[in-house]
C-alpha cells in the first residue's frame, strides 16, 4: 500500500509543536521520526497495536505484519538479558514505533515522557562498515535498550519524583521551570551524546557475539589516521560543543569518541566498573560525571587526557606494524581532502572525475575534478546529503550525464538527472525509493536496488525513467549494496551481507534476471566480520576492485574474474576507499585522513605482503573472556504464546495517559501567578492536550483579572487554544508582554500542499473570537478599539533554503509568505493583507551569507481604528525568552525603536543583512555549562508606513549589530545568550537607540 504524501506530510504541523517542547538537537531528530510514527492515519488510514506484559508495539501498514512476531521475540530476549545484568525492572511497558518512513532503518529511545523506541523498518547503511552487519531487527533492540536502561532505571529518590509530578517531566520551553523537574525525575538522561552512545555501542557489540563498532575496522582507522595526521583529539566538553559541528563526521563523532573511550576503561579496570558507571542504583550519583568520580576516583576530564596518551601510543603501535611491511606511494590529486565523497566516475578524454562531496562550511554538490591539475568544478548542488555518501550517482558516458539520487539523507529518494554539456539538471522521480543506482551501456537502462517495506529488491528503470520494474526481492534479513554492471552488459556485481553475519561478493547474470531467473554466483567470501565494498568493473571487464578491512586496515583488493583470485594492490596505513581505474597502470582511490576522504592515485600492480593491526576490542576481549557470555540468545529461542501477547485497530482516545502535572510559576501583566500544568496525550501523539491554571494573589491586580486558564488540544492538521486571562512565564521578564486580560477561543488548522525538504509549501488557516480585551493580541502597545471581536486569517508559507555542513542555520535560498485576515469589530469588516520575501546566497567565506527581505501590507479599513493598522518596532526579545533569538528579521520588527511605535494602514519594509562565521569554542566552560559558539550578524532596515497619506506618514532608517552565543546546560539543554544593539533615524524625530539582552530558554 503507497501512503498518501499529501495528506501525510501536512501533519508535520505537529512535528514543529513537540519539537518546541523539546530538549536538544538529538532528541528533535528522534521526535521527528516520532511524529512521523503518528502520521499512521495520514499514510495508511489505520494504526495497528500489537502488546505483550513489557511491549506495547504500533505499526502502521498490514505489509508490516510479517516482521512483528520477530520484533517481538528480539525485544523479549533482549530486555531480558538488560534486567539480568543491570537488575532493572521496567517501570512501564515500552512503546515501540515500528515505520516505514526512510530508506535506511532508524532507531532511537527515550524515557520522556514514556519509555519508547522508534524503530525504521529499513535495511541499514554499511557504508565503510560504520554500523553492525547482523540482523537488524535484534541489533537495534539491544542498541536502544541499552540507552533505556541507563536512562530510566530509577532510585527511590528519583520515585519520588516522579510521583510527585505525576510522571516523568519533559523539559519545555513553555514553562522553564520543567527542566529542573525533569532532572530530578531522570537525571540520567541529562548526558551527552558521547556517553549514551558510546555505551549502548559497547553494548550492542559484544550482545551480538563481537559483531560491532567495539571490534569494526571504521572506528579503528578513524583514530589511526588521527595519530598518523597529528589532528586534534578533542575532550570531553570540546567534543560535544565543537567536534559535533565543525567535523564532517558531525554528530557520528559522537559514537566513534564515546565507543572508544568506554572501550579504554573497560580494558584499564574492567567491563564491571564500566557497568557499575552507567548502572543507576541506590548508592550512585545522579549526575554521570559525579558517579565517574564516585566509581574510578578520579575526575572524567583526567581519565579522558589519559586516554588521548594511551591512544597515540596504541596507534603508533599499529602504524609501526603497517609499515613493517612497504607502505603503499600515493600521488595526491588535491591538497585537501573533501570531506566525504560518493561513487566516483572518470572522463578519460577530459581527465575529468565526477563525484559528489560534502564538506563543512560548503553546499554539498556534485564536482568535476581534473586529475592532473586538481581544478574543481561545480555541477549542482545535491540537497539532503547522506553523512557518508553524500548522494548514489550513475554515469551515462556516451550520453555524457550523471543520473544522482535526493532525500539521501531522510525520507524517500528521488532521481535525477544533470546534463554535463548543458550543465542543466531535473528530476526524473520522486519517492522511488532506489539507490545504489548504476547505468548499463549495453540497454541504457538504471539499475538499483529498492528498499520498500523492509525488503530490498533489484530494480530496473527504463527510459525515459519515470518508472521502475522489479525483477526479484531478497528475502528479508538479506540486502545488496554497492552493486555494478560490467562495461558488456551482461553482469552485475554485488556485495551481499545475510540475516546470519555471512558477507560476500557476488556476481549475477543480466539475462536470467531478465527472464526470471535468479542465481548468483559467489566471487569471494569474506571473513573476520568484513564486508567488501566498492567493487567496481574494470573498463575491460577483466577485474573487479574494491576494498575490505580484512587484515583490519581497508586496503585495495583486484579480482581476477578469469582466475578466480583476488590480489592486494595496496598497504595503506590509515584506509583506502572507492577505488576507480583509470587505465595506464593506475588507480584513483579514496585516502581516509583526519578531515575527510582525499582522491590520490596509487599503482595498480599487486604487493606480496599486506600488514594487520591490532584491534583494541580484540585486546579487551582477549584480557577480559566474560565479555563473551554476553551474547545474546536466538530470538528464536523466546515462545510467543507464553506472553500473552494481546493487538488490534489502534485508538488514541482508549489510550490516553498523563504524561506529567507539576507546579509553574507565571507573569500577568507585571505580576507574579502560582499554578500547575498538565498533559495528557496517548502513546502514538494522536492526541495531545495541556492545560495550565494559575493564580495571582497580589492585591494591586483586581480580582476579575487574578484567576488564569488556558489550554490547547491538537489532533492532527487541528489545534484548539483557548484563554482567560493568559498568562506566560515570560511575560516576568520583559519588555514583551503576551498576557492579556480577556478570554480567546481558537481554531486553527495548517497543512502542506508540498513537504519535500528544503522545499516546503505550508497552508495554516484559523479562526479566533476574543473578548473583554484590552489590547490587540499581537501588539501589546496598541489599545483595542473594542473589546469583542472575531478575526480569520489564512497564509501560505513557501520555503526553499539550504545550508551546509557545519552551518547554526540557512544559508542560502528563498522564503516567501502571503497572508490575509478579516476582522469583524462592531459590524465593521476589516480585510488586511501583507507578504514577505526573503533571499539569500553564501559569500566564498564559509558560513557567511547575505540577506535580503522585503515586505509590504496594506488595510482596507479606517486607519483610525487600531485593528486596521500594522505596527513595528524593537527588537521583541525578552530578557528571558523562548521564542527565535533573531526576531529583528520578522516584518513587525524595528530594533532601535519602541514596540509597536510606528504603525500604518500600509506599509513597506526591507532589510540587508550580513551574517559572519561562527565562532566556535572548543572548551568555554565547564562539564555541565559551556559555550558551543558566537555568531554575529550585521543588519540594516528602512520602513515606510501610509504610503498614501503625507499627513500621517512615518519614514525610519536603522542599523545595528546582534551577538549570540550557544549555551548548553547539564550537557543537553540548550540555550541562546543574546546581545544587540540598533540605532533608528525617522524623518523630523531624533535618533533613538536600543539595547537588546536576552537568554532564550531550550
Amino acid at each position: 500500500m503507497s501512503p498518501d504524501f499529501t495528506y501525510l506530510r501536512s501533519f508535520t504541523n505537529r512535528l514543529v509543536t513537540l519539537m518546541a517542547r523539546t530538549r536538544s538537537t538529538y532528541i528533535r531528530l528522534q521526535i521527528v521520526l516520532l511524529c512521523w510514527s503518528g502520521l499512521s492515519v495520514a499514510a495508511y488510514g489505520q494504526t495497528y497495536f500489537s502488546s505483550t506484559k513489557d511491549l506495547f508495539l504500533l505499526y502502521f501498514n498490514k505489509e508490516h505484519n510479517y516482521l512483528v512476531p520477530h520484533l517481538e521475540r528480539c525485544f523479549e530476549n533482549s530486555l531480558h538479558f538488560h534486567e539480568s545484568l543491570f537488575d532493572y525492572k521496567p517501570g512501564e511497558n515500552i512503546t515501540v514505533f515500528l515505520h516505514d518512513f526512510n530508506d535506511f532503518g532508524t532507531g532511537g529511545a527515550s524515557p520522556l515522557p514514556w519509555d519508547y523506541l522508534n524503530i525504521g523498518i529499513e535495511p541499514y547503511d554499511y557504508v565503510y562498515e560504520t554500523g553492525p552487519t547482523n540482523e537488524r531487527m535484534n541489533w537495534v533492540m539491544n542498541h536502544e535498550l541499552a540507552h533505556l536502561v541507563t536512562t530510566e532505571k530509577s532510585t527511590s529518590t528519583d520515585r519520588f519524583y516522579r510521583s510527585l509530578f505525576l510522571g516523568k517531566v519533559s523539559a519545555t520551553s513553555d514553562n522553564p521551570l520543567s527542566m529542573l523537574y525533569s532532572y530530578l525525575t531522570v537525571p540520567r538522561w541529562y548526558c551527552p551524546r558521547w556517553y549514551h552512545e558510546g555505551f549502548a555501542t559497547f553494548m550492542e557489540t559484544w550482545m551480538a557475539g563481537g559483531i560491532g563498532r567495539v571490534l569494526g575496522g571504521y572506528d579503528e582507522m578513524v583514530f589511526r589516521a588521527m595519530v598518523n595526521d597529528s589532528s586534534y583529539f578533542y575532550d570531553f566538553v570540546g567534543l560535544e560543543s565543537e567536534g559535533k559541528t565543525i567535523d564532517f563526521q558531525v554528530g557520528a563523532n559522537s559514537y566513534l569518541y564515546g565507543t572508544r573511550f568506554l572501550t579504554y576503561l573497560a580494558l584499564q579496570y574492567g567491563p564491571d566498573k564500566l557497568l557499575q558507571w552507567f548502572n543507576r542504583t541506590e548508592d550512585s550519583k545522579a549526575y554521570y560525571a559525579s558517579q565517574f568520580e564516585n566509581i574510578y576516583g578520579g575526575s572524567l576530564d583526567e581519565e579522558w587526557t589519559k586516554w588521548i596518551s594511551w591512544e597515540h601510543r596504541w596507534q603508533q603501535a599499529n602504524l609501526d606494524s603497517i609499515r613493517s611491511h612497504p607502505v603503499t606511494p600515493f600521488r595526491p590529486v588535491l591538497n585537501f581532502p573533501l570531506g566525504s565523497v560518493s561513487r566516483s566516475y572518470f572522463n578519460s578524454a577530459s581527465r575529468s572525475l565526477y563525484t559528489a562531496m560534502n564538506l563543512p562550511g560548503q553546499l554539498a554538490k556534485i564536482v568535476s575534478v581534473n586529475v592532473d591539475n586538481g581544478e574543481i568544478r561545480t555541477l549542482c548542488d545535491v540537497h539532503t546529503p547522506a553523512l557518508y555518501y553524500v548522494a548514489h550517482m550513475a554515469y551515462d558516458r556516451a550520453g555524457n550525464r550523471l543520473f544522482f539520487t535526493t532525500h539521501n539523507s531522510r525520507f524517500w529518494r528521488g532521481l535525477n538527472e544533470i546534463d554535463l554539456g548543458t550543465g542543466k539538471s531535473r528530476i526524473l522521480m520522486n519517492d522511488d525509493r532506489i539507490g545504489d543506482i548504476v547505468y548499463n551501456p549495453k540497454d541504457s537502462c538504471i539499475w538499483g536496488v529498492q528498499h520498500n517495506n523492509g525488503y530490498s529488491s533489484i530494480v530496473r528503470i527504463v527510459p525515459p525513467y519515470d518508472g521502475w520494474q522489479v525483477l526479484f526481492t531478497l528475502k528479508y534479513g538479506k540486502d545488496l549494496f554497492d552493486i555494478d554492471i560490467s562495461p558488456d552488459g551482461h553482469f552485475l556485481s554485488g556485495s551481499l551481507v545475510e540475516i546470519s553475519g555471512r558477507q560476500t561478493l557476488v556476481e549475477l547474470p543480466i539475462d536470467s534476471m531478465l527472464k526470471g531467473v535468479i542465481a548468483y554466483e559467489t566471487l569471494i567470501e569474506f571473513e573476520n566480520n568484513t564486508s567488501p565494498y566498492n567493487f567496481s568493473y574494470s573498463a575491460d571487464g577483466r577485474f573487479l576492485y574494491g576494498s575490505t578491512y580484512y587484515t583490519g586496515v581497508s586496503n585495495i583488493v583486484r579480482y581476477d574474474r578469469s582466475l578466480k583470485q583476488k590480489e592486494w594492490i595496496s598497504n595503506c596505513e590509515t584506509g583506502y576507499f572507492r577505488p576507480l581505474p583509470l587505465g595506464n597502470d593506475s588507480v584513483l582511490v579514496y585516502r581516509y585522513t583526519g578531515k575527510g576522504f582525499l582522491p590520490v592515485i596509487i599503482a595498480d600492480k599487486p604487493i606480496s605482503d599486506v600488514s594487520p593491526v591490532r584491534y583494541l576490542g580484540q585486546e579487551l576481549v582477549e584480557q577480559y573472556p566474560v565479555l563473551k557470555t554476553w551474547t545474546v540468545k536466538s530470538p528464536l529461542t523466546v515462545n510467543l504464546d507464553t506472553l500473552d501477547v494481546a493487538g488490534g485497530e489502534y485508538n488514541g482516545l482508549n489510550h490516553l495517559r498523563f504524561m506529567s502535572g507539576y507546579p509553574i510559576l507565571e507573569g500577568y501583566k507585571d505580576y507574579l501567578a502560582f499554578g500547575m500544568r498538565m498533559d495528557i496525550t496517548d502513546p502514538a501523539f494522536d492526541h495531545v492536550f495541556n492545560a495550565s491554571l494559575s493564580y495571582t494573589p497580589d492585591g494591586h491586580l483586581p480580582q476579575d483579572e487574578r484567576f488564569h486558564a488556558s489550554f490547547d488540544y491538537q489532533y492532527q492538521h487541528w489545534k484548539l487554544t483557548g484563554h482567560y486571562n493568559g498568562a506566560d512565564f515570560y511575560d516576568l521578564f520583559g519588555p514583551t508582554k503576551s498576557s492579556r486580560k480577556g478570554y480567546s477561543l481558537a481554531l486553527k488548522y495548517n497543512s502542506f500542499f508540498i513537504f519535500d525538504p528544503p522545499r516546503r509549501f505550508e497552508f495554516v488557516g484559523s479562526l479566533a473570537g476574543y473578548g473583554g480585551l484590552e489590547r490587540l493580541p499581537d501588539f501589546q502597545n496598541v489599545a483595542a478599539s473594542y473589546d469583542r471581536f472575531v478575526t480569520g486569517s489564512a497564509l501560505v508559507n513557501y520555503t526553499y533554503q539550504l545550508r551546509s555542513l557545519g552551518s547554526i542555520e540557512a544559508e542560502q535560498g528563498i522564503k516567501a509568505r502571503l497572508a490575509t485576515s478579516v476582522t469583524n469589530v462592531q459590524r465593521d469588516v476589516i480585510p488586511k493583507v501583507y507578504g514577505t520575501l526573503e533571499y539569500g546566497f553564501l559569500l566564498p567565506i564559509d558560513h557567511t551569507s547575505i540577506w535580503f527581505r522585503g515586505a509590504g501590507g496594506t488595510s482596507w479599513g479606517d486607519r483610525n481604528q487600531s485593528f486596521a493598522n500594522f505596527y513595528f518596532g524593537g527588537f521583541g526579545n525578552n530578557w528571558v525568552d523562548y521564542q527565535d533569538v533573531r526576531r529583528f528579521r520578522e516584518y513587525y520588527s524595528f530594533p532601535g525603536k519602541e514596540l509597536n511605535e510606528l504603525g500604518g494602514a500600509n506599509f513597506v519594509r526591507g532589510q540587508f543583512e550580513l551574517t559572519l562565521p561562527p565562532l566556535r569554542f572548543r572548551r568555554f566552560g565547564f562539564p555541565n555549562l559551556y559555550c558551543n559558539w558566537a555568531h554575529v550578524s550585521l543588519f540594516s532596515t528602512c520602513v515606510l508606513t501610509d504610503l498614501d497619506e503625507p499627513s500621517t506618514q512615518q519614514r525610519a532608517l536603522d542599523a545595528g549589530v546582534q551577538l549570540n552565543i550557544k549555551l548548553v546546560f547539564f550537557s543537553t539543554l540548550e540555550s541562546t545568550l543574546s546581545f544587540g544593539y540598533a540605532g533608528a533615524w525617522e524623518t523630523g524625530q531624533r535618533k533613538t537607540d536600543e539595547f537588546m539582552v536576552s537568554l532564550k530558554i531550550l
